[in-house]
C-alpha cells in the first residue's frame, strides 16, 4: 500500500509572524520561499499545515 503524500510550498515569509509559527514552518522542513517538500499525509502534518496555512500552499 502506497503512503499518501502532501506537497507543501512556502509562499510567504515567516518574518514578523509568531515564534511558534516560524518554528512550525521549520518543522515542516521549509527554509526558503518557493521551497517545496513532499511530506507524509498524517494528522500531525495536517495540523502543522493548518496552523501556518497563511504562509504555505498545500497540494
Amino acid at each position: 500500500m502506497e503512503k499518501k503524500t502532501i506537497k507543501v510550498t512556502l509562499v510567504k515569509s515567516p518574518i514578523g509572524c509568531k515564534k511558534a509559527h516560524r518554528q512550525t514552518v521549520l518543522g515542516l522542513g521549509l527554509k526558503k520561499i518557493r521551497q517545496t517538500r513532499e511530506l507524509e499525509d498524517t494528522p500531525a502534518v495536517r495540523g502543522m499545515i493548518n496552523t501556518v496555512s497563511y504562509l504555505v500552499r498545500a497540494e
